[in-house]
């Protein structure tokens, strides 16, 4: 419901866009004779879209070492989480044992 409403005003912004710039644009592409004939809002939509597409790849690939270090940091929690229940249950084992009595000897 809520992603309705945010998504809903936006939608309709982009339609006016498109609907408000209907104006022919060429795009030429540089070292070939490459024309494109578009309409100024979807040639500045696809624009937009290529920047929002190299922008969330770039972020993903910096984000990378930061989500190996948390598996190995997980891995580690595992291993002494597991380590610190196998000392507890050696210590149980040996608190269930009955110590034996041991005289000492009197003081002097």
């Amino acid at each position: 419901m809520i992603r309705a409403l945010f998504f809903a005003p936006m939608l309709f912004l982009l339609v006016l866009f498109a609907l408000s710039n209907q104006m022919p644009v060429e795009l030429k592409l540089w070292p070939t004779d490459v024309v494109i004939d578009l309409p100024l809002s979807i040639a500045m939509l696809l624009g937009m879209t290529a920047a929002l597409i190299v922008g969330a790849l770039m972020m993903w690939v910096s984000q990378i070492s930061a989500r190996l270090r948390a598996r190995r940091a997980e891995g580690n929690v595992r291993m002494l989480e597991a380590q610190v229940a196998e000392l507890k249950a050696r210590l149980a084992a040996q608190a269930s044992v009955a110590p034996t009595s041991v005289a000492l000897p009197p003081p002097s």
